[in-house]
């Protein structure tokens, strides 16, 4: 009923893998979801115009990013793991997807900065996003809205990955055996949705952040004054815009991302033994 632990390279390789999948083909959803939360409106950001844009830094950065973040969270569940008794393995899956995001977000706010400015057209191309980023608020202009970015993901993965474990296992329990990739894909798939309605007011905020004039006071990069600049604009309604895009992008996301993930983990590792 357990599976062993995957090694370092299997987790980079498959993490990679199952990133990329990911951001690319739901990335119409992300773009959706983007210009739902855009201070702008959804018509005024684009509509469902260009809704690739923004594609490039996102599949460029998927990979790395995802392969950081696995590359963490299984580094930290063997290191504490053993150390943890059973009832408590739920903390691990909670620290170690904490680390993980802490760490990815290193390589995944500056493609956010790109993609999102993308997505609500406010550039015409991701390399002139970067120029004019750089040339007005220089390196720390990429990393505007990290703080935000791991604020969101820490909440996210806290409900996320030990829903995701648990379900795991007692699916495991249930046949006698560890679930197949399929069955993890589900797993993730309803951990993922759950994860994404509950903490949609943080990923607003975020994109505010991101999105917001160099001179706003939103730029600055405070959570509470995002929340409270959305909630004064359009109520407790706009805390939650864009939570059925969202909702659904990470629920088939999650699906394809953990039965991606796992499945590579399979062959990877298969392929490791042979040679």
């Amino acid at each position: 009923m357990s599976c062993k632990e995957p090694s370092f390279s299997v987790s980079l390789i498959a993490g990679g893998i199952a990133g990329t999948a990911v951001d690319v083909a739901l990335f119409p959803l992300d773009t959706i979801k983007t210009r739902f939360q855009s201070e702008k409106g959804f018509r005024a950001s684009g509509g469902f115009r260009g809704i690739y844009s923004g594609l490039g830094p996102a599949a460029i950065a998927s990979a790395p990013n995802a392969a950081a973040f696995f590359c963490t969270y299984e580094g930290f569940k063997k290191i504490l793991g053993p150390k943890v008794a059973e009832p408590y393995q739920p903390c691990v899956h909670m620290v170690a997807a904490s680390a993980g995001e802490v760490v990815a977000c290193v390589i995944r706010v500056p493609m956010e900065i790109v993609k999102q400015r993308r997505q609500a057209l406010l550039y015409q191309s991701s390399l002139q996003v970067i120029k004019d980023t750089l040339r007005h608020e220089g390196i720390r202009g990429l990393y505007r809205g990290y703080l935000s970015t791991v604020a969101r993901e820490i909440p996210f993965s806290f409900i996320q990955f030990p829903i995701w474990e648990l379900l795991k296992k007692w699916w495991s329990q249930y046949q006698g055996r560890y679930v197949d990739s399929w069955q993890a894909s589900l797993c993730g798939a309803v951990a993922g949705g759950l994860s994404a309605a509950v903490t949609t007011p943080l990923d607003v905020a975020k994109t505010r952040i991101m999105l917001a004039e160099r001179e706003s006071v939103v730029a600055r990069g405070s959570i509470r004054n995002a929340v409270q600049t959305v909630y004064a604009q359009q109520g407790f309604s706009g805390l939650f815009a864009g939570v059925i895009p969202r909702t659904m992008w990470i629920s088939v996301g999650g699906a394809v991302f953990f039965g991606v993930y796992e499945k590579a983990k399979d062959i990877v590792s298969m392929t490791s033994e042979k040679l």
